[in-house]
């Protein structure tokens, strides 16, 4: 058994390597270690894996096609689970062609290298930013999805319409995982969460969007790589109840599925900010701002599908969360 990891070095693609790699399972990860976010917290994560036999880091860009058919010439995946991309809802409106690069131009790259290897699963991340616009709660992989607020949103829908597409003409099963708001020890800079622990530390305020009016389906990382661990292993079929004329857009005549992942409640974000300080034990100072673009003002996942196929659901709470991060946080920046 051999599973390929895009995006190793990131904060789920190195946890989940190393929860397969206790499996006694053959992992090999890719990552172009970019500079989106410090660089050496990636490789930080990459040195856990590496003293494991059964691991072997690649460092190659998704979007390199030469390089990435290489990849698939030379070995032979039984799975692979998608987790490179470029991430970041407001960086999107910064730099537009990094999303196109990679989250377009790369999956295209492994969609093909899926499908002329005959790879039994492809899964893949996708994002609750998909909902967009979207208004009605909770979040439903059976809703519509067409208004996303952010280019980055619109990179993961089309990464859903193009493994659909390669499903249907080639059989080749995927799995979309919409996530949400990912949290916990080893993870990115660039969230909200960090950034606070950060400034909060340092005696700076921190910036506070929608003057805190916003609410958020925090999924802890222990839960998402639980969740991906039971998705990988069952390969979607396609759904005999699917109508043309009622489409269901989590499921397909094709072995296709979608789901969302999240803890299936929506935080406010002061009580988040609360729970944060506590953990501190120390208070914020914050910067009241009003809504950033690209940004939505509440999610919250339906996981129905994922309690009904797998029996399973999220289970860690937002105080144990943060408590566990500030642990991790304060050993591993010594604070």
């Amino acid at each position: 058994m051999k599973i390929l990891i895009t995006g190793v070095a990131g904060f789920i693609g190195s946890q989940l390597a190393k929860k397969i790699l206790n499996h006694d399972i053959n992992v090999v990860g890719i990552d172009n270690l970019n500079d989106y976010y410090d660089v050496n917290l990636k490789k930080s994560r990459l040195q856990q894996l590496e003293a494991n036999s059964n691991f072997q880091f690649i460092k190659l860009d998704l979007a390199d096609r030469k390089g990435m058919a290489e990849l698939f010439n030379r070995h032979k995946f039984n799975q692979v689970v998608n987790l490179a991309a470029q991430a970041g809802v407001r960086y999107s409106l910064e730099n537009p062609y990094a999303y196109v690069d990679t989250n377009i131009v790369g999956f295209v790259n492994l969609l093909e290298g899926c499908r002329h290897h005959a790879v039994e699963h492809l899964v893949f991340a996708s994002s609750s930013s998909v909902y967009g616009l979207n208004t009605k709660m909770p979040f439903s992989a059976k809703h519509n999805v067409d208004h996303p607020v952010s280019l980055y949103a619109a990179t993961k829908k089309a990464n859903e319409l193009m493994a659909h597409t390669y499903s249907h003409l080639y059989g080749l099963p995927t799995t979309g995982l919409r996530f949400f708001t990912v949290y916990g020890p080893w993870g990115r800079p660039d969230m909200a969460y960090f950034k606070f622990t950060k400034a909060i530390l340092a005696n700076q305020p921190i910036d506070v969007y929608n003057f805190g009016k916003m609410q958020r389906d925090f999924t802890y990382i222990d839960d998402i790589v639980e969740g991906v661990m039971k998705i990988i292993q069952r390969k979607p079929k396609a759904d005999s109840n699917w109508s043309s004329e009622t489409p269901n857009p989590s499921s397909s005549t094709a072995p296709y599925k979608i789901y969302n992942i999240g803890n299936n409640q929506s935080v406010d974000l002061m009580y988040f900010i609360k729970t944060l300080e506590n953990a501190l034990g120390k208070k914020a100072n914050m910067n009241m701002l009003p809504m950033q673009p690209g940004d939505v003002k509440m999610t919250y996942a339906n996981i129905d599908d994922l309690k009904t196929d797998f029996n399973w659901q999220p289970q860690t709470s937002i105080e144990e969360g943060l408590s566990n991060f500030i642990d991790w946080y304060t050993n591993y920046y010594r604070s």
